[in-house]
């Protein structure tokens, strides 16, 4: 349900919430994990969590360091989530999009804050590219009771992990889809002694619609680990699907003769904005690759 360092917040199967302790030091856990723990009381937690399940996914970032961190697993869905204000990084939302292809997520866009006078003309034009690319848009609003009902039908059964800038209001929505949300947030800290907010921890929350949600404040500067600079492309649906027709199997859509990529975008099949999301991602899986020889392949 929530993880903080070496203490866990875990639900069993009777619906319990127990404070555990990691037995490993080189064991972790992040939400959405399945883990095997004991009863044992051990510095104030009731349990130790002794291992953990094998993941289906896993969504995972690059720290300030560099290396990989882990951000949630068993995943089936990515919710990227923008507003009108903050100015929304586009950019952003590729890199999310990109990272749930690799991971082999669903991944959809959310839209909140449509109240605001500016909404559609900010943000209308990329929903349509991203609609057209097969991603399920929903718009959003925490001003109306019912403002986030379309967003509730695309969790609904999905266990999903809701990202986006800071800003854009991803704690007024998990108010409006999860009841008592305020309630369990106080019973979560209390069993973790942490004081700690959903702004500055991960939260798994069970929703009325028989999905799960979590909610990752960890991924709003978002670095996905890169795959090597010829997989890149996988991340983006549009060029994956010209990719195909590129005369050179290893062709990097670049100034390589034959691109069928390239020839898209001149055309205006695929956005500019989507182009410079790719390039700048393989730009830096390039960078990667000279450093680590795994990466070049």
């Amino acid at each position: 349900m929530s993880s903080h360092g070496r203490d866990a917040v875990i639900e069993d199967a009777d619906c319990r919430r127990i404070r555990c302790r990691l037995q490993k030091r080189r064991l972790s856990v992040v939400c959405g994990d399945l883990v095997h723990w004991i009863e044992a009381r051990s510095e104030g937690a009731e349990g130790l969590i002794t291992a953990v399940a094998p993941r289906s996914t896993e969504l995972a970032r690059l720290n300030l360091r560099g290396d990989t961190e882990l951000v949630a697993a068993n995943l089936t869905q990515l919710v990227s989530v923008m507003a009108p204000l903050p100015a929304p990084d586009f950019g952003l939302c590729d890199r999310y999009l990109a990272a749930a292809e690799w991971a082999g997520l669903k991944a959809c866009v959310v839209a909140n804050k449509r109240d605001l006078p500016d909404a559609t003309d900010r943000l209308g034009p990329a929903l349509e590219r991203y609609a057209a690319l097969g991603y399920p848009v929903a718009w959003t609003t925490r001003r109306e009771p019912d403002g986030a009902r379309e967003l509730a039908l695309r969790l609904a059964g999905e266990i999903s992990v809701l990202v986006g800038q800071s800003g854009v209001g991803k704690s007024s929505l998990i108010n409006l889809l999860v009841p008592g949300v305020d309630a369990t947030v106080r019973e979560v800290s209390r069993a973790t002694e942490s004081g700690r907010h959903t702004t500055t921890a991960a939260w798994l929350y069970h929703l009325p619609s028989g999905g799960e949600l979590i909610d990752s404040p960890g991924v709003r500067d978002f670095a996905p680990p890169l795959p090597a600079p010829r997989a890149v492309g996988d991340g983006f649906r549009e060029i994956a699907a010209a990719a195909v027709h590129c005369r050179f199997r290893d062709c990097l859509h670049g100034s390589e003769p034959g691109c069928a990529v390239a020839a898209a975008a001149r055309d205006g099949r695929i956005s500019a904005q989507r182009m410079a999301s790719y390039r700048r991602l393989l730009t830096q899986a390039e960078e990667l690759g000279q450093s680590d020889p795994q990466l070049r392949r």
